[in-house]
């Protein structure tokens, strides 16, 4: 749906609050990008109005938190928080308060995280209430937390998460104090839920700044807490005439810089891992000799250990498919010129080639630079047709029944086999095709 429908709707929202008698405002995310010029993807709403006052005016809500004071209210389909002024006691689990009290619109703002996120906006005036100096930290390009960063980051500790997140897809910088609080408190992280932090580290891979959202990890210890795999790529040297950009660590940072950066979709998720955790498996298997320096077997350990960070962060069953397979594949690149015509049209028909041909040109641009490979089989799938990569079956397992063949496994080799001959150009018809396989089985 179109920003402006989902604006439009926040402000009605709004207005209809306010002609109730209560305060209302758009709050956090989509006031801080609306002074940036930004298309906001969420739009939240704080208001005095109690949950039942708030699902008492609108006919379609759902109670999606109710004794935090958070009710959506649904507008077409789409959901938007609404919700309650409140402040906050003690939080004993790293994440939820104790208890919770309604409150002012200042103190509802008082215990949000960063400064650039505690903006109130009044749409229908346009006039933005600033009671933590949020606008000139957006104005200077800092991430500051609201008050003591070690407090802010033991109510919640994603929250540390979240300000690399914040600097890398804004591009600012995290303030100094915020920033040692988050070394301080970064062994805490492993509280938080997988599904927390997986969402977190998709938009830092999707969203802008990978890179930078990465350095930033490393800097402060988050990394090895909670992908200590990826931590141990630093210092992995490689050869330097196929990498002169230095170790896996280094490459792997220059290919996170070069993701596209227009959101977490299916497609940008599964780009976006699989450059992560292409060559995660070196750090294990690296040796030395006499010849320079190896990685034998780096892409079938890499395969397993991506396994291991996908299960452990809970990743859906198709991502993590997707994802082991851009890994499993990424080193065949290498051989797409020596490679028969029927193994290349399997190759170039794998389902998302599209992931693996930008895995593939991010991994050569950010190493040796040589695009040779990738330029081959772009050329090939601009060539060839669909039915050179698909080719229509000239016989079907009925017809093979037809000639005595018993069902079972052997009618699905021989389609497979027949589908190669095609592939490779052997057979074209179906006389050629009866011919083959009266020449190679026998009819028991």
């Amino acid at each position: 749906m179109p920003d402006n429908y989902n604006r439009k709707h926040a402000d009605e929202i709004v207005h209809r609050l306010k002609q109730s008698g209560y305060e209302a405002y758009l709050v956090g995310g989509c006031v801080r990008d609306f002074i940036l010029g930004k298309v906001s993807g969420d739009y939240d709403i704080v208001t005095s109005a109690l949950p039942d006052q708030v699902m008492a005016l609108f006919s379609n809500t759902l109670s999606i938190g109710a004794k935090f004071g958070v009710i959506a209210v649904i507008v077409q389909g789409r959901p938007y928080e609404v919700a309650t002024f409140r402040s906050d006691d003690v939080y004993q689990d790293g994440r939820h308060p104790s208890q919770i009290h309604f409150s002012s619109a200042k103190g509802d703002v008082f215990r949000r995280d960063f400064t650039v996120n505690g903006l109130l906006m009044d749409p229908e005036t346009g006039e933005i209430t600033d009671y933590v100096n949020g606008r000139m930290d957006i104005e200077k390009k800092i991430i500051r937390t609201i008050n003591d960063p070690d407090s802010r980051f033991n109510e919640d500790f994603l929250r540390m998460l979240r300000a690399i997140r914040f600097a890398a897809n804004l591009g600012f910088t995290i303030e100094a104090g915020t920033l040692n609080a988050i070394g301080r408190n970064a062994s805490k992280i492993i509280n938080i839920s997988a599904e927390r932090v997986r969402e977190e580290l998709g938009k830092i891979l999707t969203c802008g700044g990978a890179r930078t959202g990465f350095e930033l990890m490393i800097q402060t210890g988050i990394l090895k807490e909670v992908l200590p795999e990826i931590d141990r790529l630093k210092g992995v040297e490689q050869p330097p005439q196929f990498h002169p950009e230095g170790d896996v660590w280094q490459h792997t940072l220059k290919m996170l810089e070069l993701l596209p950066k227009d959101g977490a979709t299916d497609k940008n998720l599964c780009l976006g891992w699989g450059t992560l955790l292409h060559d995660v498996g070196k750090a294990v298997t690296r040796s030395e000799d006499e010849k320079g320096v190896h990685f034998y077997g780096h892409v079938k350990r890499g395969e397993q250990i991506a396994d291991d960070i996908m299960q452990r962060l809970k990743f859906s069953r198709a991502h993590r498919e997707t994802v082991l397979n851009l890994i499993r594949q990424h080193m065949v690149f290498m051989n797409v010129q020596k490679m028969r015509p029927g193994r290349l049209k399997r190759f170039l028909r794998m389902p998302d080639f599209d992931l693996h041909m930008e895995l593939h040109r991010l991994d050569c641009i950010s190493s040796h630079g040589m695009q040779n490979n990738y330029e081959f089989c772009r050329d090939q799938l601009q060539s060839l047709a669909a039915d050179d990569l698909h080719p229509p079956r000239l016989l079907t397992g009925d017809d093979l029944i037809s000639l005595g063949f018993a069902r079972g496994k052997l009618i699905g080799e021989i389609l497979r086999a027949l589908e190669d001959e095609q592939l490779e150009g052997r057979i074209t018809t179906s006389q050629d095709a009866r011919n083959f396989v009266g020449a190679n089985w026998k009819i028991e």
